[in-house]
């Protein structure tokens, strides 16, 4: 009889540790010069900083490398990323697959609110 392999979800179904992470990435102010991301933060109060919000199965630092060296990027972070933001996501982390891809949409709309000018979040 074959086994099958466990996918995330079922791994943490079973009692193994959480481990996805949302994460927020500093941006260069120049991504607000995009007709794009101004389009989406019509609200946006340009002396607070533009973020990217994501959400990985990687440990955040992990994935603003693969960001920054070209793997799986997101265009914004690979052009203007500059770091981490943990101060506004470490609180939150690590939960499971389904928190996680809820509380990327929430944290992008609640920094959003707060005047962030937000990419990401999907």
């Amino acid at each position: 009889m074959r086994r099958r392999r466990l996918r995330p979800l079922d791994q943490e179904k079973k009692g193994e540790p959480f481990h996805h992470n949302v994460y927020v990435i500093l941006l260069d102010p120049k991504v607000a010069k995009h007709p794009s991301v101004l389009r989406v933060n019509r609200k946006r109060d340009p002396a607070k900083p533009c973020v990217y919000v994501g959400m990985s199965g990687l440990p955040p630092a992990h994935r603003f490398e693969n960001h920054r060296n070209g793997y799986q990027a997101a265009w914004v972070v690979e052009k203007y990323g500059v770091c981490l933001m943990p101060e506004l996501y470490e609180h939150l982390n690590p939960m499971p697959y389904d928190a996680a891809a809820q509380m990327e949409i929430d944290l992008a709309e609640d920094l959003r609110r707060e005047g962030y000018t937000v990419t990401g979040g999907h």
